[in-house]
């Protein structure tokens, strides 16, 4: 049997209801564009979106999401969710994919069945930027460019600040971007890379450096503001330099089975 490839699942779907006000997917509504010249300059996105157990979140992101996004495809790739999170996405979402709980299988996983030609991969406790379609189109306009990312706002307070400055600057150096900066890419080198490693953590690190190598990758002025709400339940300072731990072990080339372990040990929330 020939193995599943990256948009082979890819399907029509129905019109959402009314109240959403959506247009109907791969129709591009924009009043300073007409005809062909719209069709010429807005490419088609899709909206990966991984969760698991986030009932309380999934339904205001989506409506978030979705007049910040109006016309993407919106895909919820759920990791088994046990609190009714999966059921919660009916009607606010286009697609609903289901995979064991990894975001890298996951984002695969809506990866998979994605009709867009620009795939992003967005987390559910962020705050996009008005008028980010219109950001991404206008970086990948450039041929040469494969994808990007949007700086990240957090919270006022020393800590979070000397996080975000910290990280944007070493990130540039090292190659180095994880998924709260919503990253993008087009689909054909989402394709030529192999999509997201499917390991315990960093995948999104991996695919980035990956994505490095296919081409031009830019990141986008305009930020997503970042939940605050893993560093005030673990702490600010612990969660910071947990941080800074697991991505220098990463850099010195430590298991990635390590990390996960150090990871699960600093910077989750103990019951």
């Amino acid at each position: 049997m020939k193995p599943k490839q990256f948009g082979d699942d890819c399907v029509e779907v129905a019109p959402h209801p009314v109240n959403l006000a959506v247009p109907a997917k791969g129709q591009w509504h924009d009043p300073h564009l007409t005809g062909d010249l719209e069709k010429r300059v807005r490419p088609q996105f899709s909206v990966i979106v991984p969760v698991f157990n986030e009932a309380p979140l999934i339904r205001p992101f989506l409506q978030h999401l979705r007049s910040r996004a109006p016309g993407a495809e919106i895909i919820v790739a759920d990791g088994g969710s046990s609190d009714g999170t999966a059921e919660l996405v009916a009607g606010f979402c286009d697609q609903l994919v289901g995979s064991e709980r990894n975001r890298g299988v996951q984002m695969n996983a809506g990866a998979r069945v994605a009709c867009g030609d620009i795939l992003w991969f967005v987390h559910v406790d962020a705050e996009v930027p008005s008028g980010c379609l219109d950001e991404i189109a206008r970086i990948v306009d450039d041929p040469k460019v494969v994808g990007g990312y949007f700086r990240i706002r957090l919270p006022r307070g020393f800590a979070y600040r000397l996080t975000d400055s910290f990280a944007h600057y070493a990130g540039i150096l090292l190659r180095m971007r994880c998924g709260d900066h919503g990253i993008f890419c087009r689909k054909t080198a989402f394709i030529d890379i192999g999509g997201f490693p499917e390991v315990p953590i960093m995948e999104d690190v991996e695919f980035f450096r990956r994505l490095h190598g296919r081409g031009r990758v830019m990141y986008i002025d305009k930020r997503i503001a970042v939940s605050a709400r893993r560093y005030e339940a673990i702490g600010r300072t612990r969660l910071t330099l947990a941080y800074g731990l697991i991505a220098t072990l990463y850099i010195l080339g430590f298991p990635l089975s390590m990390l996960a372990s150090i990871y699960k040990r600093t910077c989750c929330a103990r019951a």
